[in-house]
């Protein structure tokens, strides 16, 4: 159990939201097996929990073969309801007010199941406190992870001192990537006899230019773009961390809040931006232009540098030959003389919630614990054997897993949407590579591929793990504090978004900028900075 002390010390003393940790708030007895992981609840014993959870359309949740399975090891009958993910905010919504509850909240993220709304069902006591039940013997992976890393709970516990919901947890080798990658494009550097990366927004700039003019696709156009995007959108996060900019938005520097916009850091990044469209280097049509157009693009072999989650998803070629393609190298200035650039904090919120009307909280924090250890993420990312994957022995006699007969080998991802829930949502678990032992091969005796992502690996640890910084963590605002935020923060975003293309594409000059910082600042921009450092000081006291 958690102490006073902790960080979860200002839940010690209220406990009146989850007020009996064995049988709920109902007042359910079911009897609960300590001895061993399966079954969760004991011989004899009945408990039927209902699903609430975001429907991806691949099959009904009742046909899944994982939850029927799970069924059967956990002696805990399920019921669903799935209505699509399209519709699934406003049906969460209208089940918390009609009072029509499910026992679970499954895989809702936290759009659907906002921060706002779990810290106001969860005053109400509508959904219940969840932190009594992270323990050793409850919950062993999930305690377990949160030994190892402090953040998880910080990330999860809101202003009143209760958690309300489970998280995804990532620790897969990209769980670092604050969204995808750049990539340059390989073959270019190689015609260009290019043997080292740009490291400096001015190296950046020189190799940008001999994309332009030194004809590297050798087909004796000038049809090159050096860099695309589409509406920056992907980009600038990677760009503007060279000027020291982790976000567009408020960012943390050395415990103070800021609002990185309206720096100097921001403007030398527009500056940087506005040359290299004005020269050609940045895609003309950068603004406008759709994914689909910017793919066509990189197929026709007319990109330098772009981005994309694996460069091979743009430029059409093969997994091989995009391991020649490098992951962009980050970037120093005058204005980041270290480089570094925005990590994700690993964590996913609104993964699973339980209600008030739930028998048995203790039984339902039971059921979801196997699937935050490796062995448990696996058995819900492929299900059973037998269904999407079963063993077969290999010539060295060796037990392997290969595709189970029945399977769509040109469809597998859709194949296995249809036996588990983890296709498509945030789902309460640990996220981890696939290793040997988990590989799933099409015959017994192929050897498993790894080295793509193997590749992306070693490319993500050489040039991002060491430097990746979370701009800001995942926190909690008060209901008081997300009221005083959220007009201006609808404002500021389609306002700052307006400007930035504009100071790019030099609709608005940069001499302007005096202009723009004052009509940012009338907005109320030094109120909602200080909500965020109110919020900040908080979460680092915890």
């Amino acid at each position: 159990m958690f102490v006073c002390g902790t960080v979860l010390m200002s839940a010690c003393g209220d406990s009146s939201a989850n007020s009996d940790a064995a049988s709920g708030e109902n007042g359910s007895s079911v009897k609960i097996n300590h001895d061993s992981q399966f079954p969760i609840i004991e011989e004899g014993e009945e408990l039927t929990l209902n699903i609430m959870a975001p429907g991806v359309g691949m099959a009904e949740w009742e046909d899944m073969p994982t939850l029927q399975d799970y069924q059967e090891l956990t002696g805990i009958d399920l019921t669903y309801t799935t209505p699509p993910s399209a519709d699934f905010s406003t049906k969460l919504n209208l089940a918390f007010a009609s009072g029509d509850l499910p026992d679970i909240v499954y895989g809702a993220g936290s759009n659907a199941l906002t921060s706002s709304m779990e810290i106001d069902y969860g005053s109400q006591g509508i959904l219940v406190a969840l932190e009594d039940y992270i323990t050793p013997e409850i919950m062993p992976n999930l305690y377990a992870l949160t030994q190892e890393d402090p953040s998880i709970l910080k990330s999860i516990t809101t202003p009143d001192g209760h958690i309300y919901s489970l998280p995804m947890i990532s620790r897969n080798s990209t769980s670092i990537w604050w969204q995808g990658p750049m990539w340059y494009n390989g073959t270019w550097l190689d015609n260009l006899g290019v043997e080292e990366l740009p490291t400096s927004t001015d190296e950046l700039y020189d190799l940008l230019t001999r994309f332009k003019n030194d004809d590297p696709n050798g087909n004796g156009a000038a049809d090159e773009i050096p860099l695309t995007d589409v509406d920056m959108n992907s980009t600038r996060v990677w760009l503007m961390a060279a000027f020291g900019v982790l976000t567009r938005g408020i960012q943390v520097n050395d415990d103070v809040v800021s609002y990185t916009p309206i720096s100097e850091n921001y403007k030398a990044y527009l500056a940087f931006m506005n040359k290299l469209y004005d020269e050609g280097l940045l895609d003309a049509e950068v603004y406008g232009q759709s994914d689909e157009q910017k793919k066509a693009k990189g197929q026709n072999d007319q990109l330098g540098l772009f981005a994309d989650y694996f460069s091979f998803f743009t430029t059409g070629r093969t997994e091989t030959e995009a391991m020649n393609d490098p992951m962009f190298q980050p970037l120093t200035s005058e204005w980041s003389t270290s480089a570094v650039i925005p990590g994700s904090p690993r964590l996913s919120r609104g993964a699973f919630a339980i209600t008030n009307v739930n028998p048995s909280p203790e039984a339902s924090m039971r059921w979801v614990d196997y699937f935050y250890s490796v062995e448990g993420s696996k058995y819900i990312e492929q299900g059973p054997e037998g269904v999407f994957w079963e063993y077969a022995e290999n010539a060295n006699g060796d037990q392997v897993r290969v595709y189970a007969e029945g399977v769509d080998l040109d469809k597998t991802e859709d194949e296995r949407g249809k036996i588990t829930p983890a296709y498509g949502l945030t789902t309460p678990n640990i996220v981890v590579d696939t290793t040997d032992e988990y590989a799933i091969l099409v015959n017994p005796d192929d050897e498993v591929d790894n080295a793509f992502g193997d590749w992306v690996a070693q490319e993500t640890e050489d040039k991002m793990n060491d430097i990746a910084v979370v701009p800001f963590p995942l926190l909690y605002l008060t209901v008081e504090e997300n009221d005083q935020v959220a007009a201006t923060a609808t404002d500021l975003s389609t306002y700052i978004e307006q400007m930035e293309a504009k100071f790019i594409t030099g609709v608005e000059p940069l001499s302007n900028w005096d202009k723009f910082v004052s009509t940012v600042e009338s907005m109320g921009i030094e109120d909602y900075v200080a909500v965020y450092q109110t919020a900040y000081d908080r979460w680092l006291a915890n």
